[in-house]
């Protein structure tokens, strides 16, 4: 019986960011909350200890937190959207320029991981209802997605690979 792991994508700078966090985690947390714990052992009592207590949860986030990013990125397919030929299409690590039919508005997005979304720089995951919208789509095609606040028509306006 053979087993396949789901790859997770990931931009290049996606897979750059969750490391730093990872080395800041093995290099500094994990050692300061080690410390942490040997001080308030050092005090006595561990009943009524409550900076022992909070070292001990902080210790519990950063172990949880290194297993979840070094897991990540075991399973991670790192995308350099320079690299990308998709001919004009919206793909994972693509930005994409688009053009509210109703206002004329513009507004431009790149389709990014889930650890790397953030919809205030214009990184929006790839699961997310409007990328899920965009991806196969290629410029002057009509999108119609659903936001919070009803349902939006765009054009897609530009399809860049940066």
């Amino acid at each position: 019986m053979e087993y396949y792991v789901a790859t997770l994508p990931i931009t290049k700078r996606g897979a750059e960011k969750l490391k730093a966090e990872l080395q800041k985690l093995k290099t500094v947390e994990r050692p300061w909350v080690i410390n942490a714990i040997a001080e308030a052992r050092a005090q006595g009592d561990l009943s009524e200890n409550a900076e022992y207590e909070v070292a001990k949860d902080k210790q519990g986030f950063i172990e949880g937190r290194i297993q979840e990013i070094e897991s990540k990125l075991s399973v991670s397919q790192i995308i350099d959207p320079a690299d990308l030929h998709a001919d004009g299409r919206v793909v994972f690590g693509s930005t994409v320029q688009l053009e509210d039919e109703e206002t004329g508005a513009k507004v431009t997005y790149q389709i990014v991981g889930e650890d790397e979304a953030d919809i205030k720089l214009g990184l929006i995951n790839i699961g997310s209802p409007i990328a899920r919208a965009l991806i196969g789509k290629e410029q002057g095609d009509s999108v119609e997605v659903q936001t919070p606040g009803g349902i939006k028509n765009y054009e897609v306006a530009a399809v860049k690979y940066l």
